[in-house]
């Protein structure tokens, strides 16, 4: 339902691009001031386009977090990331166009491609400088960047420290059209707890694995329910060999039971309730690569 409390305020959609492990997600967990978008150093952690809310007074943004766009899209699930994060950039206010340091890959260059596009203004935000030694490297890059293309304005940032976040927040708001507030102003997000939830526990798992084994799961909420002060989740994690989910398992299930020691811990704080949580892994094969496995398990462009 859309709220219309604040008929003079501002209000606007705000795409966060980039290619993968970038910092988008921590950027926007950062100004929302708790985690909405899961992270992790692996590439590819986002899966989905998530919507993190934030407002304050007569001024709401609606930051559009997307899956990093990215060269492989061999299998079904990275065509659909590209998908989402490609649309993502239509019909939105201001794009906040992240890459990482002094870094330009083909992968950025695809990004610009896109971004160049639009008819909005493109903020571009060079993230991670404080691992950057020489800092006076930043202005010839600054001036080489420029000449890409015409930029809004480019901000040296530090996502996970919130080194010049505000000041990002504050270009935003200058590009921000006058409009009624879309969501109700207590309102973070767009997604549903059970979403979050099997987002929370796939963020255990990228950290727990290495290699490419976390890019073939993915998590399923079968059972969402609260009873007398307690939240109730059972997820499925879906793998697609066997060797894979005794990887997941572990010894005697030691690796499951700090992924869901983790995950319950993270839930716990999000819903600010007690969690029961139990896990269980299946083989499903080549779910990653079937069109009609991912609609069934949310991957839609709608979701």
């Amino acid at each position: 339902m859309i709220e219309q409390a604040v008929p003079e305020g501002l209000c606007g959609y705000v795409a966060l691009v980039g290619r993968p492990n970038v910092g988008k997600s921590t950027l926007l967990n950062y100004i929302l001031g708790q985690k909405l978008s899961i992270t992790s150093r692996k590439p590819q952690t986002t899966r989905h386009q998530i919507l993190g809310i934030k407002t304050e007074g007569d001024v709401q943004i609606i930051y559009v977090d997307t899956p990093g766009i990215h060269k492989d899209d061999g299998k079904a699930i990275n065509r659909y990331m590209n998908r989402v994060a490609m649309s993502s950039v239509k019909d939105v206010d201001v794009i906040v166009f992240v890459i990482d340091r002094m870094a330009w890959t083909d992968e950025d260059e695809m990004v610009l491609e896109k971004v160049r596009d639009s008819r909005c203004p493109v903020i571009l935000v060079v993230n991670k400088v404080d691992r950057i030694a020489e800092k006076d490297q930043l202005i010839p890059w600054f001036d080489e960047l420029s000449r890409k293309m015409d930029f809004a304005h480019i901000v040296p940032m530090s996502a996970r420290q919130g080194r010049n976040v505000e000041r990002l927040e504050r270009l935003v708001h200058g590009f921000l059209p006058k409009n009624i507030h879309f969501f109700g102003d207590d309102q973070i997000t767009d997604r549903s707890s059970r979403f979050l939830a099997a987002e929370l526990v796939r963020e255990k798992i990228m950290r727990q694995l290495s290699a490419e084994i976390p890019y073939q799961i993915t998590v399923e909420i079968e059972e969402f329910k609260e009873k007398t002060g307690l939240l109730n989740v059972s997820a499925l994690i879906l793998v697609e060999r066997d060797g894979q989910k005794r990887i997941v398992i572990g010894d005697k299930g030691s690796r499951l039971k700090v992924i869901g020691r983790d995950a319950r811990m993270d839930m716990e704080k999000l819903f600010d309730s007690k969690v029961m949580l139990n896990l269980w892994v299946k083989v499903r094969s080549g779910w990653a690569d079937d069109e009609r496995a991912l609609a069934s398990l949310g991957y839609t462009e709608l979701s």
